[in-house]
C-alpha cells in the first residue's frame, strides 16, 4: 500500500497524540540532525524561516527541507561558513486506517472496524509565525542563505516567509 499524500495530514484536526510509551510500532523519525554546519563559531548574519499558517509538518518534509538547505549552503558557502538549526520536533504521531484497494479488496478489507488506525509517521505542529529553521552565516553569504531558505520553504506544507537581521 502506498503512503497517502502529505496534504491529508496538513491540517490540525484533533488533540495532539504524543504518548509514545503507551503505543508500539511507531516508525522512527527521518530527521535525526537538528543542528548542521559549524556549531562553534559566532556568525554575524541571522536568517529565519517562519510559517504563515498553523499546520502540521511531517517528519519527511522537515528532513527534505533540511537536506535542501544544507546542500544549497554547502555548494555556495562551503562547509564551515554557516550553521542551520531546525527549531521544531515531530512529536505528534500520525495514524492511518489503511484500506485495501484493487481486485478482491472487499473480501480483504475490514472497513471501519477498529478504525483507530496504525502509526505511520510523526509530525511537528507549528503555529502561525513560528520559526521552523534558522541559518547563521557570514555577511558575504547572505544571498546564498536566502536562496537556501527559499528552497527549504518549497518543501514545507505552509507558505513561509524569510526574515533576516544581524545576530545579537
Amino acid at each position: 500500500m502506498s503512503r497517502k499524500p502529505g496534504h491529508m495530514y496538513r491540517e490540525i484536526k484533533q488533540h495532539a497524540y504524543t504518548r509514545r510509551e503507551y503505543m508500539g510500532g511507531i516508525p522512527p523519525s527521518r530527521i535525526t540532525q537538528f543542528v548542521i554546519g559549524n556549531k562553534s563559531e559566532k556568525f554575524p548574519m541571522h536568517l529565519t524561516l517562519t510559517v504563515n499558517e498553523r499546520c502540521q509538518i511531517r517528519h519527511t518534509a522537515l528532513e527534505s527541507a533540511r537536506i535542501a538547505a544544507t546542500r544549497a549552503m554547502e555548494k555556495k558557502a562551503g562547509t564551515t561558513d554557516f550553521r542551520i538549526t531546525i527549531h521544531v520536533f515531530p512529536h505528534h504521531i500520525i495514524r492511518e486506517n489503511k484500506q485495501a484497494t484493487g481486485a478482491g479488496a472487499d473480501r480483504v478489507s475490514q472497513g471501519m472496524r477498529s478504525s483507530f488506525g496504525a502509526a505511520v509517521g510523526t509530525a511537528a505542529r507549528v503555529e502561525t509565525n513560528q520559526i521552523v529553521m534558522t541559518i547563521d552565516t557570514l555577511d558575504k553569504n547572505f544571498e546564498h542563505a536566502r536562496e537556501a531558505l527559499r528552497k527549504a520553504a518549497s518543501k514545507l506544507p505552509s507558505p513561509c516567509k524569510i526574515n533576516s537581521g544581524r545576530a545579537a
